[in-house]
């Protein structure tokens, strides 16, 4: 993957906003174990913020780069989307 493209922050933020929702939902996880609570609380509303602020930023990228250049530019959404399902995981195997 070009390191190039990686520094742009419509490259990198989605990254690091799915490690944070990965990072709140784990450590929901470990403080207060598996809870289904009839309310969402506010870790829940920040995880869906995180995850759902993260697909303009991802069409950005999309739009500007793999037109230019798609050999090199194609790796970055499919490290999103990987971050992006990794994030995800714990809520749809834990049933958050």
């Amino acid at each position: 993957m070009s390191t190039s493209l990686m520094k742009w922050p419509s490259a990198f933020f989605p990254l690091a906003m799915s490690l944070a929702a990965l990072a709140l939902a784990l450590g929901c996880v470990t403080a207060f174990g598996v809870v289904h609570r009839a309310d969402e609380g506010t870790a829940a509303q920040v995880f869906q913020l995180l995850m759902a602020a993260q697909v303009p930023i991802v069409a950005l990228f999309a739009i500007r780069w793999l037109p230019r250049s798609s050999r090199r530019a194609l790796p970055v959404p499919a490290l999103q989307g990987g971050a992006a399902l990794a994030a995800n995981a714990p809520v749809i195997f834990l049933g958050l």
